[in-house]
């Protein structure tokens, strides 16, 4: 009984774990014909696993494997979002993968198992579990990087990815043996009531710089940039938004849960590292004219966003963390939508230069961009305004009254790139005629304008409401 009682509690992991692991079988003997079938399948039982983990938002707690799992409403609510999430870029990288040479079977189940890697993680109660799930998520990312194999670009992302990547899980890695020898044990609860020790910080800090890279934190932002505008645009799509939200609640989670009492020693860190990431994802975006690095740095500045509410601890922070990354990658989702309906005669094209005009060109499409450029930037009265303002206030009740100013100067600087957008869409000379908008990125781009439009108060009740519940757990 105990065993199934484990599997039902691992019930949205099992899901995806079952499904990849036959869906491997499938395309091993059917070969990449049976590609598009399993990507419809694939992106429909990614939308099941985020049901089953919304589920568990509203049930108690539970530890499963002998504690390496647990469930709370925090964790939960962040994974419904991710495979959520993760579903929508499947559903939109039909027509891409199609033309792009990508059809191939191991896509999908590349997604999925990176998604997997991504619950695991956020399910982790103890550092093996939370290693396994990072290494998961970063295998997956590496080759999906990587995907496009005679494409120099790719190639050169996917090797960046994970020569850094493998220097970011070493230091991971390091700083849990070192908080285990110290702690005496794996369990984050256990690690919680461990005595004070300097080796503790040191592996504490060793563990926070593993984690800052996963979710791209300055310093240790230094490969979003050029895998972004290599990799694949869907695979980017994927990048930007479910391992994103990922990586920042299991910031939060680790600290919160295995080192909360150790809240004064990490938390001046923690905000060094949010106004870094804040003031180098403004101002380096400034002179970017790809709009793939654009948007890498200003995942590295909204990143800095989210880690105000890491910075201002569990009790003030839980809330606004879940709020803000919420919004943040279904805007970023509708944005990346944008990136992947603008080609010409068949090919990509990723310029700035490339939106002019494209208010005359495909007006619907231009309003949903601009909706979503400005809710990710913070313009009232847009959803993003919302989850900017729960951080702040959470800085502020915190006493970092210092990095809630550098994040309204990040926000004053990064409204200079954000309108070089807003006015290639609108005030330029239109370019040549864009390609037909796909099916699949057309639904998820006004998907994502919907939520973001603030009809939405209601919507943005709805959720402050949900994640202060998930908080309190």
């Amino acid at each position: 009984m105990t065993l199934i009682s484990d599997l039902q509690i691992a019930a949205p992991e099992i899901l995806l774990s079952g499904f990849a692991l036959v869906a491997l079988l499938v395309g091993a003997f059917a070969g990449d014909g049976s590609s598009r079938f399993l990507r419809a399948f694939s992106t429909v039982v990614l939308a099941l696993a985020s049901l089953l983990a919304f589920r568990q938002v509203a049930l108690p707690p539970e530890a499963a494997f002998g504690g390496l799992y647990q469930t709370s409403e925090f964790t939960s609510f962040a994974k419904g979002v991710v495979y959520a999430i993760g579903a929508g870029a499947l559903f939109m990288s039909g027509g891409a993968v199609r033309r792009d040479g990508m059809e191939r079977y191991e896509f999908p189940l590349l997604m999925i198992f990176a998604s997997f890697g991504a619950g695991v993680m956020l399910s982790a109660g103890d550092l093996m579990s939370l290693y396994m799930g990072v290494e998961c998520l970063s295998l997956s990312s590496y080759v999906l990087a990587a995907f496009l194999r005679d494409d120099l670009r790719s190639s050169e992302a996917g090797l960046k990815y994970f020569v850094l990547g493998a220097l970011a899980s070493g230091l991971l890695l390091y700083g849990a043996s070192l908080v285990y020898g110290f702690a005496g044990s794996t369990r984050f609860d256990q690690i919680a009531d461990a005595p004070y020790s300097i080796g503790l910080v040191f592996g504490l800090v060793l563990m926070i710089c593993g984690l800052a890279f996963k979710a791209s934190a300055a310093p240790f932002h230094i490969w979003t940039p050029d895998v972004y505008e290599g990799g694949p645009s869907p695979v980017v799509a994927f990048f930007a938004t479910a391992p994103k939200i990922a990586a920042v609640v299991v910031f939060a989670n680790v600290l919160f849960s295995a080192f909360g009492v150790m809240e004064d020693q990490w938390a001046l860190i923690v905000a060094v590292l949010a106004a870094a990431s804040m003031l180098i994802g403004a101002f380096g975006a400034l002179n970017q004219n790809n709009i793939k690095r654009l948007l890498a740095y200003s995942s590295i500045g909204n990143v800095g966003f989210a880690l105000i509410g890491v910075a201002a601890g569990e009790t003030f922070g839980t809330s606004s963390i879940l709020v803000y990354m919420t919004i943040y990658v279904v805007a970023t989702l509708g944005l990346f939508g944008g990136v992947l309906a603008m080609r010409r005669d068949g090919k990509n094209v990723e310029l700035i230069s490339d939106l002019n005009g494209l208010s005359r060109m495909k007006p619907a499409l231009a309003i949903a961009l601009t909706a979503l450029v400005f809710s990710v930037a913070g313009i009232p009265p847009l959803a993003g305004f919302f989850g900017k303002l729960m951080v702040f206030r959470a800085g502020l009740q915190a006493d970092l009254l210092w990095l809630v100013i550098v994040g309204v100067i990040s926000s004053v600087v990064s409204l200079g790139y954000y309108l070089r957008i807003i006015w290639a869409i609108w005030g330029k000379e239109p370019a040549a005629a864009l390609d037909p908008v796909d099916f699949g990125v057309g639904v998820t781009v006004v998907a994502s304008t919907v939520i973001t439009f603030p009809v939405l108060v209601i919507w943005i009740g709805g959720l402050i409401n949900a994640t202060s519940f998930a908080a309190a757990g």
